[in-house]
């Protein structure tokens, strides 16, 4: 049985993440190396992981709902395309072992953190819908193939793809990216369900954090704007370039 200071520890760091995710992106590099920390081996963290970024994500979507911010129609579309991607991705992770999977995870937020620090260009033609382009295809496969392998920073990625490829604003861009997230997710989850790679308990407890993290982070994300949205993701580029330098 997981000690009560174990069960604590991955309420708290699911329920920052849960705001970090929907409002920015970069939650699961605190959940992934605290799931490590407490004593899974990596294919099991990460499967773990997926159980807190489900539940968020319902919860984020829900959430979205209420404050009547919502854009299905185009949410499925782009969602479908990761599927795939995810599949493959969450096929690969479960065989990288320990020792190369934290070497990629090193390597990828490394990646974050460089691309977060290249100045962005900002489109005052950005809509709600956005606009068509067939760019936006390889970018949601190679989105789920990311997300189902190692799903940190995942939610940069499809910021990145819908606000420079698709030109949408950053609030509708929020509502997208946490309904993609769910959809590829549930896959990714399954395979790792299926290879024995899921800690229920410790999956269960990080996803309490986690959904209400996302339910609040969803409402403020929508009563904030892109102003409120541009902070948090400071903040959460900050966290993680802490993580890096190993101040904790």
């Amino acid at each position: 049985m997981p000690e009560y200071y174990e069960i604590l520890i991955l309420f708290g760091v699911g329920l920052v993440a849960g705001v970090i995710n929907v409002m920015a992106g970069g939650g699961s590099s605190l959940t992934l190396p605290a799931l490590i920390f407490i004593g899974l081996d990596s294919a099991a963290a990460n499967g773990t992981n997926r159980v807190g970024i489900l539940i968020q994500s319902i919860f984020g979507t829900l959430s979205f709902r209420r404050e009547k911010i919502t854009g299905l129609k185009l949410s499925l579309r782009l969602a479908v395309l990761t599927l795939p991607g995810a599949v493959l991705g969450a096929l690969l992770a479960v065989k990288v072992g320990n020792v190369w999977f934290e070497r990629i995870l090193g390597l990828v937020m490394i990646g974050v953190i460089i691309s977060m620090l290249i100045p962005r260009i900002k489109y005052e033609d950005t809509t709600a819908e956005g606009r068509s382009t067939w760019l936006v295809y390889p970018a949601m496969f190679a989105v789920g193939f990311y997300g189902g392998f190692i799903q940190v920073g995942v939610g940069f990625l499809i910021m990145a793809a819908l606000y420079h490829l698709l030109k949408i604003n950053l609030v509708f861009v929020n509502v997208h990216k946490v309904f993609i997230t769910l959809i590829f997710t549930i896959p990714a989850l399954l395979i790792f369900m299926w290879t024995d790679n899921v800690d229920w308990i410790f999956g269960l407890t990080l996803a309490a954090g986690n959904a209400v993290g996302a339910w609040w982070a969803a409402r403020l994300s929508v009563r904030g704007g892109e102003r409120t949205i541009r902070y948090v993701m400071v903040v959460a580029i900050f966290i993680i370039a802490l993580k890096l330098m190993g101040v904790f």
